[in-house]
């Protein structure tokens, strides 16, 4: 393939749903199930903010007060259909060729639904996997990716994050991520790096990140 972009980083932070593992419909399933109890009317294709904890959205979605019961089952739902799952393309490809220390998973999911849906997709679980329960606010805060960059003694300018989804987005460049790479449709015109459609468009050879399909102008 040609080359469209290349950035020089020492290491990877993924985000897990739409960049690793494809979860869209199996998530579908389990919020619009939710929905007909806890907020009538709510499409998950329609109304649901990417890339944020569950915890967080179901808040703001029920109030506090039924909030705990709420983020409960919804967090059953998705337990339920984590094995409904699929691989991005190229993830399992492009994950299997990286060195040990040299990329995390920075999720806004559960640790027990990331490692799930993970395992579904064929990805091994990395040595540093940032989920929901390890930071106090997530993303588009800058916590996780910035715990994760330490995890791996990386300076975060030094990294680079696949996102597909604007909180993860946002939260990276806060962490002073340098080098964003939007991955899938929802992240062109975002203001990322460069995007690509998936990841069969990505190779790394633990200094150069090469894009070789770019959806976006790379700046």
């Amino acid at each position: 393939m040609p080359l469209c972009a290349a950035f020089t980083v020492s290491a990877l932070l993924f985000d897990c749903d739409g960049v690793l593992v494809d979860s869209h419909d199996a998530a579908a399933v389990a919020w619009n199930q939710w929905a007909l109890r806890w907020r009538p009317g709510f499409d998950f294709h329609r109304d649901v903010e990417h890339g944020r904890r569950l915890t967080d959205v179901v808040t703001e979605l029920v109030g506090c007060d039924a909030a705990d019961e709420a983020v409960a089952e919804l967090a059953a739902l998705e337990r339920r259909h984590a094995v409904d799952v699929r691989e991005i393309p190229g993830a399992a490809a492009l994950v299997a060729r990286l060195a040990a220390g040299s990329w995390a998973v920075v999720t806004s999911g559960t640790r027990d639904i990331a490692t799930a849906r993970l395992s579904a997709a064929g990805i091994p679980t990395p040595s540093v996997l940032v989920t929901a329960e390890d930071v106090t606010a997530g993303k588009p805060a800058p916590d996780p990716y910035l715990s994760a960059a330490r995890q791996l003694d990386v300076p975060p300018a030094a990294c680079a994050v696949l996102e597909d989804a604007q909180a993860g987005i946002a939260a990276a460049r806060r962490a002073g991520v340098r080098t964003i790479i939007g991955v899938g449709s929802n992240a062109r015109g975002r203001g990322v790096s460069a995007s690509v459609p998936d990841l069969r468009a990505i190779t790394y050879d633990g200094n150069q990140l090469i894009v070789h399909e770019c959806g976006t102008t790379p700046h």
